[in-house]
Protein backbone atom coordinates (compact mmCIF):
# COMPACT_ATOMS: atom_id res chain seq x y z
CA UNK A 1 0.00 0.00 0.00
CA UNK A 2 1.12 3.27 -0.57
CA UNK A 3 1.97 5.64 2.24
CA UNK A 4 2.43 9.26 2.89
CA UNK A 5 5.46 9.81 4.72
CA UNK A 6 3.19 11.08 7.50
CA UNK A 7 1.74 8.02 8.07
CA UNK A 8 4.79 5.84 7.70
CA UNK A 9 6.18 7.96 11.07
CA UNK A 10 2.96 7.16 13.27
CA UNK A 11 2.85 3.47 12.04
CA UNK A 12 6.74 3.25 12.64
CA UNK A 13 5.52 4.05 16.01
CA UNK A 14 2.75 2.91 17.13
CA UNK A 15 3.46 0.13 20.03
CA UNK A 16 -0.10 -0.40 20.70
CA UNK A 17 -3.55 0.19 18.62
CA UNK A 18 -7.08 -1.00 19.33
CA UNK A 19 -10.62 0.15 17.55
CA UNK A 20 -11.90 2.92 19.57
CA UNK A 21 -9.07 3.97 21.17
CA UNK A 22 -6.04 6.07 21.01
CA UNK A 23 -2.89 4.50 19.62
CA UNK A 24 -0.32 4.14 21.98
CA UNK A 25 2.51 6.34 20.30
CA UNK A 26 6.35 5.72 21.04
CA UNK A 27 8.29 9.36 21.61
CA UNK A 28 11.56 9.60 20.65
CA UNK A 29 12.43 12.84 22.19
CA UNK A 30 11.31 15.48 24.68
CA UNK A 31 12.22 18.82 24.98
CA UNK A 32 11.57 20.74 28.48
CA UNK A 33 11.41 24.50 29.55
CA UNK A 34 10.46 26.17 32.89
CA UNK A 35 6.85 26.86 32.00
CA UNK A 36 5.24 23.53 31.25
CA UNK A 37 7.51 21.02 33.25
CA UNK A 38 7.42 21.59 36.53
CA UNK A 39 3.71 19.88 37.32
CA UNK A 40 5.38 16.28 35.25
CA UNK A 41 8.62 16.09 37.41
CA UNK A 42 6.27 16.83 40.59
CA UNK A 43 4.08 14.07 39.43
CA UNK A 44 6.89 11.84 39.37
CA UNK A 45 8.28 12.49 42.49
CA UNK A 46 5.18 12.22 44.25
CA UNK A 47 4.38 8.72 42.41
CA UNK A 48 7.78 7.97 42.89
CA UNK A 49 8.33 6.93 39.31
CA UNK A 50 11.65 7.31 37.85
CA UNK A 51 12.64 8.88 34.62
CA UNK A 52 12.44 6.42 31.65
CA UNK A 53 15.02 7.54 29.36
CA UNK A 54 16.96 11.03 30.79
CA UNK A 55 19.18 10.52 28.04
CA UNK A 56 16.09 11.14 25.71
CA UNK A 57 15.52 14.70 27.51
CA UNK A 58 16.61 18.11 26.90
CA UNK A 59 15.65 21.11 29.20
CA UNK A 60 16.56 24.82 28.53
CA UNK A 61 15.20 28.22 29.96
CA UNK A 62 13.40 30.40 27.40
CA UNK A 63 9.72 31.94 28.49
CA UNK A 64 10.26 33.53 31.96
CA UNK A 65 14.18 34.36 31.58
CA UNK A 66 14.84 38.00 31.17
CA UNK A 67 17.01 38.98 28.06
CA UNK A 68 18.53 42.07 29.07
CA UNK A 69 22.44 41.98 30.34
CA UNK A 70 21.77 41.26 33.84
CA UNK A 71 19.40 38.32 32.77
CA UNK A 72 21.07 36.05 35.74
CA UNK A 73 19.02 38.33 38.39
CA UNK A 74 15.29 37.50 37.67
CA UNK A 75 12.87 39.92 39.36
CA UNK A 76 9.98 38.74 38.89
CA UNK A 77 9.17 36.21 41.27
CA UNK A 78 6.70 33.78 39.49
CA UNK A 79 9.55 33.86 36.54
CA UNK A 80 12.40 32.93 39.29
CA UNK A 81 10.59 30.24 40.76
CA UNK A 82 9.58 28.53 37.47
CA UNK A 83 13.56 28.57 35.91
CA UNK A 84 15.10 27.79 39.62
CA UNK A 85 12.32 25.06 39.71
CA UNK A 86 14.16 23.67 36.35
CA UNK A 87 17.54 23.69 37.72
CA UNK A 88 16.56 22.02 40.72
CA UNK A 89 14.46 19.15 38.97
CA UNK A 90 17.43 18.74 36.37
CA UNK A 91 19.94 18.49 39.23
CA UNK A 92 17.94 16.18 41.02
CA UNK A 93 16.92 13.75 37.98
CA UNK A 94 19.74 14.52 35.71
CA UNK A 95 18.19 15.47 32.82
CA UNK A 96 20.41 17.67 30.71
CA UNK A 97 19.67 21.23 30.87
CA UNK A 98 20.93 24.43 28.72
CA UNK A 99 21.38 27.03 31.36
CA UNK A 100 22.59 30.51 30.94
CA UNK A 101 26.17 30.46 30.38
CA UNK A 102 26.19 26.72 28.64
CA UNK A 103 26.89 28.17 25.37
CA UNK A 104 23.54 26.90 24.15
CA UNK A 105 20.75 28.23 26.28
CA UNK A 106 17.75 29.36 24.22
CA UNK A 107 14.59 29.01 22.71
CA UNK A 108 13.76 25.03 22.88
CA UNK A 109 12.97 25.11 19.01
CA UNK A 110 15.83 26.76 17.98
CA UNK A 111 17.99 25.08 20.68
CA UNK A 112 17.08 21.42 19.60
CA UNK A 113 17.91 21.62 16.32
CA UNK A 114 21.42 23.17 16.42
CA UNK A 115 22.72 20.51 19.05
CA UNK A 116 21.48 17.64 16.70
CA UNK A 117 18.72 16.82 19.14
CA UNK A 118 16.13 16.75 16.37
CA UNK A 119 16.82 13.98 13.68
CA UNK A 120 14.69 13.12 10.67
CA UNK A 121 11.80 9.99 11.70
CA UNK A 122 11.71 10.87 15.09
CA UNK A 123 8.62 11.48 17.43
CA UNK A 124 9.10 14.49 19.33
CA UNK A 125 7.20 16.15 22.04
CA UNK A 126 7.38 19.80 24.27
CA UNK A 127 4.86 21.28 26.27
CA UNK A 128 4.94 23.88 23.90
CA UNK A 129 2.71 24.46 21.07
CA UNK A 130 4.99 25.14 18.28
CA UNK A 131 7.16 22.31 18.47
CA UNK A 132 6.07 21.89 14.79
CA UNK A 133 8.90 23.58 14.46
CA UNK A 134 11.16 20.38 14.40
CA UNK A 135 9.56 19.13 11.68
CA UNK A 136 11.09 20.96 9.52
CA UNK A 137 13.81 17.86 9.84
CA UNK A 138 11.18 14.83 8.67
CA UNK A 139 10.33 14.70 12.31
CA UNK A 140 6.42 14.23 14.18
CA UNK A 141 6.84 16.94 16.45
CA UNK A 142 3.96 17.91 18.10
CA UNK A 143 2.94 20.15 21.38
CA UNK A 144 1.67 18.52 24.32
CA UNK A 145 -0.10 18.98 27.41
CA UNK A 146 1.37 18.50 30.85
CA UNK A 147 -0.07 15.30 32.04
CA UNK A 148 1.38 13.83 28.29
CA UNK A 149 4.80 14.96 29.42
CA UNK A 150 3.98 13.22 32.29
CA UNK A 151 3.34 9.91 30.49
CA UNK A 152 6.18 10.08 28.22
CA UNK A 153 9.08 11.06 31.13
CA UNK A 154 7.70 7.71 32.52
CA UNK A 155 6.61 5.18 29.65
CA UNK A 156 8.32 6.74 26.65
CA UNK A 157 4.36 6.87 25.20
CA UNK A 158 1.37 8.98 25.07
CA UNK A 159 -2.04 7.72 23.77
CA UNK A 160 -2.82 9.58 20.71
CA UNK A 161 -5.50 9.55 18.22
CA UNK A 162 -4.06 9.21 14.51
CA UNK A 163 -3.81 12.81 12.47
CA UNK A 164 -5.27 13.43 9.23
CA UNK A 165 -2.94 14.25 6.79
CA UNK A 166 -2.86 17.42 4.64
CA UNK A 167 -0.40 18.05 1.21
CA UNK A 168 0.57 21.58 0.85
CA UNK A 169 2.14 22.98 -2.05
CA UNK A 170 3.84 26.42 -2.88
CA UNK A 171 3.73 27.14 -6.69
CA UNK A 172 5.19 29.60 -9.14
CA UNK A 173 8.09 32.13 -8.12
CA UNK A 174 7.62 35.07 -6.13
CA UNK A 175 8.99 38.35 -5.96
CA UNK A 176 12.65 38.55 -4.77
CA UNK A 177 11.29 40.33 -1.39
CA UNK A 178 8.99 37.36 -0.67
CA UNK A 179 10.22 34.90 2.45
CA UNK A 180 9.48 31.63 4.15
CA UNK A 181 7.60 33.76 6.36
CA UNK A 182 5.41 35.25 3.47
CA UNK A 183 4.67 31.73 2.48
CA UNK A 184 3.28 30.79 5.58
CA UNK A 185 1.27 33.39 6.42
CA UNK A 186 -0.18 33.54 2.92
CA UNK A 187 -0.84 29.94 3.39
CA UNK A 188 -2.68 30.95 6.83
CA UNK A 189 -4.70 33.56 4.71
CA UNK A 190 -6.15 31.32 2.27
CA UNK A 191 -7.07 28.23 4.39
CA UNK A 192 -8.14 30.30 8.02
CA UNK A 193 -6.76 29.51 11.81
CA UNK A 194 -8.89 26.03 11.29
CA UNK A 195 -7.69 25.12 8.06
CA UNK A 196 -5.88 22.21 8.74
CA UNK A 197 -7.82 21.55 12.43
CA UNK A 198 -6.68 17.55 13.25
CA UNK A 199 -4.29 17.03 10.60
CA UNK A 200 -0.51 17.05 9.89
CA UNK A 201 0.88 19.14 6.77
CA UNK A 202 3.18 17.81 4.65
CA UNK A 203 4.87 20.91 2.90
CA UNK A 204 5.97 19.85 -0.94
CA UNK A 205 7.33 21.56 -3.98
CA UNK A 206 10.02 22.68 -5.86
CA UNK A 207 9.65 25.69 -3.40
CA UNK A 208 10.24 24.29 -0.31
CA UNK A 209 13.29 21.96 -1.54
CA UNK A 210 14.95 25.75 -2.43
CA UNK A 211 14.90 26.48 0.84
CA UNK A 212 17.08 26.54 3.52
CA UNK A 213 16.88 24.31 7.06
CA UNK A 214 16.17 27.91 8.92
CA UNK A 215 13.40 28.83 6.49
CA UNK A 216 11.97 24.96 6.46
CA UNK A 217 11.99 25.60 10.59
CA UNK A 218 9.91 28.66 10.27
CA UNK A 219 7.11 27.28 7.97
CA UNK A 220 6.83 23.61 10.19
CA UNK A 221 6.65 26.39 13.49
CA UNK A 222 3.93 28.26 11.90
CA UNK A 223 1.78 24.84 10.88
CA UNK A 224 0.02 25.48 14.32
CA UNK A 225 -1.33 28.94 13.23
CA UNK A 226 -3.88 27.29 10.78
CA UNK A 227 -5.15 24.79 13.27
CA UNK A 228 -2.49 22.02 12.24
CA UNK A 229 -1.49 19.46 14.95
CA UNK A 230 2.24 19.56 13.21
CA UNK A 231 3.71 20.24 9.73
CA UNK A 232 6.67 18.79 8.26
CA UNK A 233 8.95 18.29 5.07
CA UNK A 234 10.71 14.87 4.07
CA UNK A 235 14.43 15.44 4.65
CA UNK A 236 17.26 15.64 1.50
CA UNK A 237 20.76 16.74 1.25
CA UNK A 238 20.30 20.30 2.81
CA UNK A 239 18.68 18.11 6.31
CA UNK A 240 21.65 16.06 6.42
CA UNK A 241 24.20 18.91 5.62
CA UNK A 242 22.77 20.67 8.45
CA UNK A 243 22.79 17.86 10.86
CA UNK A 244 26.29 16.75 10.25
CA UNK A 245 28.65 17.27 13.11
CA UNK A 246 26.35 18.42 15.57
CA UNK A 247 26.89 17.02 19.20
CA UNK A 248 23.34 14.57 19.05
CA UNK A 249 24.21 13.85 15.48
CA UNK A 250 25.44 10.41 14.94
CA UNK A 251 28.90 10.41 14.25
CA UNK A 252 31.14 8.59 11.15
CA UNK A 253 29.65 4.98 9.78
CA UNK A 254 26.61 6.11 12.39
CA UNK A 255 25.43 8.84 10.32
CA UNK A 256 26.28 7.36 6.92
CA UNK A 257 23.58 4.56 8.14
CA UNK A 258 21.50 6.95 9.36
CA UNK A 259 21.33 8.96 6.13
CA UNK A 260 20.54 5.67 4.01
CA UNK A 261 17.26 5.19 6.63
CA UNK A 262 16.78 8.57 6.51
CA UNK A 263 16.40 8.61 2.51
CA UNK A 264 13.33 6.05 2.65
CA UNK A 265 11.50 8.81 4.63
CA UNK A 266 9.36 9.60 1.50
CA UNK A 267 5.79 9.67 0.41
CA UNK A 268 5.93 6.95 -2.22
CA UNK A 269 4.47 7.84 -5.26
CA UNK A 270 1.04 7.81 -5.82
CA UNK A 271 0.39 7.95 -2.09
CA UNK A 272 -2.91 10.14 -1.15
CA UNK A 273 -3.97 12.46 1.43
CA UNK A 274 -7.05 13.78 3.40
CA UNK A 275 -6.38 17.02 2.24
CA UNK A 276 -4.65 18.63 -0.64
CA UNK A 277 -4.00 22.56 -1.26
CA UNK A 278 -2.01 24.44 -3.87
CA UNK A 279 -0.94 27.94 -2.94
CA UNK A 280 0.41 30.03 -5.45
CA UNK A 281 3.23 32.46 -5.27
CA UNK A 282 3.53 33.63 -8.45
CA UNK A 283 4.77 37.32 -7.90
CA UNK A 284 3.46 37.20 -4.39
CA UNK A 285 4.72 40.32 -2.38
CA UNK A 286 5.71 40.21 1.10
CA UNK A 287 2.57 39.47 3.90
CA UNK A 288 1.88 41.29 6.61
CA UNK A 289 -0.95 40.70 9.71
CA UNK A 290 -3.56 43.78 10.41
CA UNK A 291 -5.80 41.58 12.92
CA UNK A 292 -6.04 39.86 15.42
CA UNK A 293 -4.95 36.38 14.45
CA UNK A 294 -2.62 35.08 11.90
CA UNK A 295 -5.39 34.51 9.21
CA UNK A 296 -5.75 38.11 9.18
CA UNK A 297 -2.84 38.52 6.79
CA UNK A 298 -2.70 40.39 3.24
CA UNK A 299 0.12 41.25 1.26
CA UNK A 300 1.56 44.58 1.93
CA UNK A 301 0.73 46.28 -1.04
CA UNK A 302 -2.83 45.48 -0.46
CA UNK A 303 -5.58 47.15 1.36
CA UNK A 304 -7.02 46.04 4.99
CA UNK A 305 -10.44 43.48 4.12
CA UNK A 306 -13.77 44.58 4.85
CA UNK A 307 -16.93 43.00 6.17
CA UNK A 308 -17.86 42.50 2.55
CA UNK A 309 -14.59 40.63 1.56
CA UNK A 310 -15.70 37.40 3.61
CA UNK A 311 -14.98 36.42 7.15
CA UNK A 312 -16.57 36.07 10.63
CA UNK A 313 -18.35 39.50 10.99
CA UNK A 314 -17.92 39.66 15.15
CA UNK A 315 -14.06 38.80 14.46
CA UNK A 316 -13.45 41.09 12.22
CA UNK A 317 -15.56 43.89 14.15
CA UNK A 318 -13.37 43.30 17.13
CA UNK A 319 -10.23 42.99 14.84
CA UNK A 320 -10.93 46.99 13.70
CA UNK A 321 -11.70 47.88 17.13
CA UNK A 322 -8.40 46.49 18.51
CA UNK A 323 -6.13 47.44 16.07
CA UNK A 324 -7.46 50.97 15.19
CA UNK A 325 -7.26 50.31 11.84
CA UNK A 326 -10.49 50.76 9.22
CA UNK A 327 -11.73 48.55 6.35
CA UNK A 328 -10.08 49.36 2.95
CA UNK A 329 -7.13 51.46 4.55
CA UNK A 330 -3.68 50.53 3.49
CA UNK A 331 -1.84 48.76 5.67
CA UNK A 332 1.52 50.33 4.11
CA UNK A 333 2.59 53.69 6.13
CA UNK A 334 0.78 52.65 9.23
CA UNK A 335 3.24 54.51 12.00
CA UNK A 336 4.46 52.08 14.38
CA UNK A 337 6.47 52.15 18.13
CA UNK A 338 8.12 48.92 18.36
CA UNK A 339 10.28 46.34 16.35
CA UNK A 340 10.53 42.53 17.77
CA UNK A 341 12.87 40.34 15.65
CA UNK A 342 13.26 37.02 17.84
CA UNK A 343 11.16 34.33 19.02
CA UNK A 344 11.30 30.46 17.82
CA UNK A 345 10.05 31.53 14.40
CA UNK A 346 12.04 34.28 13.15
CA UNK A 347 15.51 34.36 15.95
CA UNK A 348 17.97 32.43 13.61
CA UNK A 349 21.39 33.19 12.53
CA UNK A 350 19.84 33.54 9.05
CA UNK A 351 17.22 35.91 10.05
CA UNK A 352 19.95 38.39 11.97
CA UNK A 353 21.52 38.25 8.69
CA UNK A 354 18.76 39.82 6.80
CA UNK A 355 18.47 42.29 9.28
CA UNK A 356 21.55 43.60 9.50
CA UNK A 357 21.72 43.75 5.24
CA UNK A 358 18.55 45.63 5.82
CA UNK A 359 20.30 47.66 9.09
CA UNK A 360 23.53 48.20 7.62
CA UNK A 361 24.75 52.03 7.01
CA UNK A 362 21.00 53.08 8.23
CA UNK A 363 19.00 54.40 11.37
CA UNK A 364 16.36 53.09 13.15
CA UNK A 365 13.41 55.58 13.15
CA UNK A 366 13.33 57.94 16.24
CA UNK A 367 10.05 57.08 16.85
CA UNK A 368 10.29 53.37 16.79
CA UNK A 369 12.29 51.04 19.66
CA UNK A 370 13.82 47.71 18.12
CA UNK A 371 14.68 44.74 20.03
CA UNK A 372 16.85 42.35 18.04
CA UNK A 373 16.70 38.86 20.18
CA UNK A 374 18.92 35.92 19.16
CA UNK A 375 16.98 32.26 19.36
CA UNK A 376 20.23 31.09 21.47
CA UNK A 377 23.68 31.35 23.12
CA UNK A 378 24.99 29.61 19.78
CA UNK A 379 23.05 32.42 17.43
CA UNK A 380 24.50 35.07 20.03
CA UNK A 381 27.75 33.97 19.99
CA UNK A 382 27.67 33.62 16.00
CA UNK A 383 26.40 37.81 15.25
CA UNK A 384 29.26 38.53 17.49
CA UNK A 385 31.62 36.39 15.40
CA UNK A 386 29.95 37.98 11.80
CA UNK A 387 30.07 41.71 13.80
CA UNK A 388 26.34 41.84 13.32
CA UNK A 389 26.02 43.34 16.91
CA UNK A 390 28.55 46.18 16.09
CA UNK A 391 25.85 46.71 12.78
CA UNK A 392 22.95 46.48 14.91
CA UNK A 393 24.02 49.24 17.47
CA UNK A 394 25.15 51.57 14.93
CA UNK A 395 21.77 51.76 13.82
CA UNK A 396 20.21 52.18 17.32
CA UNK A 397 19.01 48.84 17.90
CA UNK A 398 19.06 46.61 21.22
CA UNK A 399 20.33 43.82 20.94
CA UNK A 400 19.77 41.52 23.62
CA UNK A 401 20.35 38.37 25.16
CA UNK A 402 18.50 34.81 24.47
CA UNK A 403 15.22 34.02 25.12
CA UNK A 404 11.19 34.03 24.06
CA UNK A 405 11.50 37.76 25.04
CA UNK A 406 8.82 40.14 23.21
CA UNK A 407 7.03 36.63 21.41
CA UNK A 408 4.93 36.99 24.67
CA UNK A 409 4.11 38.92 27.51
CA UNK A 410 5.57 36.05 30.43
CA UNK A 411 8.81 37.81 30.51
CA UNK A 412 10.13 41.98 31.19
CA UNK A 413 10.03 42.64 27.33
CA UNK A 414 6.85 43.81 26.65
CA UNK A 415 4.87 45.91 24.12
CA UNK A 416 3.73 48.75 26.07
CA UNK A 417 -0.47 49.43 25.86
CA UNK A 418 -1.54 50.60 22.89
CA UNK A 419 1.75 50.84 21.36
CA UNK A 420 2.50 49.15 17.73
CA UNK A 421 4.65 46.67 16.97
CA UNK A 422 5.67 45.21 13.64
CA UNK A 423 7.04 41.41 15.30
CA UNK A 424 8.65 38.47 13.05
CA UNK A 425 6.81 35.85 16.08
CA UNK A 426 3.85 33.94 15.74
CA UNK A 427 0.47 35.23 17.26
CA UNK A 428 -0.90 38.46 16.68
CA UNK A 429 -3.22 37.64 19.40
CA UNK A 430 -5.37 40.44 21.81
CA UNK A 431 -2.72 40.81 24.02
CA UNK A 432 -0.27 38.57 22.82
CA UNK A 433 2.88 40.96 23.31
CA UNK A 434 1.64 42.92 26.24
CA UNK A 435 -2.06 44.18 27.41
CA UNK A 436 -3.36 46.39 25.18
CA UNK A 437 -0.86 46.09 22.61
CA UNK A 438 -0.69 45.77 18.83
CA UNK A 439 0.84 43.21 16.71
CA UNK A 440 1.80 43.44 13.34
CA UNK A 441 3.20 39.65 12.11
CA UNK A 442 5.89 40.03 9.31
CA UNK A 443 9.67 38.88 7.70
CA UNK A 444 12.87 40.26 9.42
CA UNK A 445 13.30 41.91 6.48
CA UNK A 446 9.71 43.61 6.32
CA UNK A 447 10.18 44.61 10.33
CA UNK A 448 13.61 45.38 10.09
CA UNK A 449 12.27 47.61 6.73
CA UNK A 450 9.97 49.44 9.04
CA UNK A 451 12.04 49.95 12.04
CA UNK A 452 14.20 52.33 9.41
CA UNK A 453 11.00 54.05 7.65
CA UNK A 454 8.76 54.34 11.57
CA UNK A 455 5.60 53.13 9.81
CA UNK A 456 5.23 49.39 8.04
CA UNK A 457 7.06 48.93 4.99
CA UNK A 458 8.85 46.63 2.77
CA UNK A 459 12.62 46.52 2.08
CA UNK A 460 11.66 47.51 -1.37
CA UNK A 461 10.94 51.09 0.02
CA UNK A 462 14.37 51.12 1.12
Amino acid sequence: MKKNIINKIWEQHVVQSAAGFPDTLYIDRILLHEVTSAQAFAELKKRGIKIRNKDNILATIDHSIPTDKNRAVIQDSIARTQVDTLRNNCKETGVKIYDIESKHQGIVHVVGPEVGFTLPGKTIICGDSHTSTHGAFGALAFGVGTSEITHAMATNCILQDKPKTFKVEFKGTPSKLFTAKDAVLKLIAEIGIGGAQGCVIEYVGEYIRGLSMEERMTICNMSIECGARAGLVAPDETTFAYLAGREYTPKGDDFTKAKQAWLRLTTDEGATYDQEVIVDVENALPMITWGINPEHAIAIDKTIPTINDGGDIPTLEKAYAYTKLQPAQKIAGTPIDFVFIGSCTNGRIEDLRAVAKVLDNRKVASNVTMYIVPGSEQVLAQAREEKLDVIFANAGADFRMPGCSMCLAMNPDKVPEGKRCVSTSNRNFIGRQGPNSITHLASPQTAAASAVKGYIASEGDL
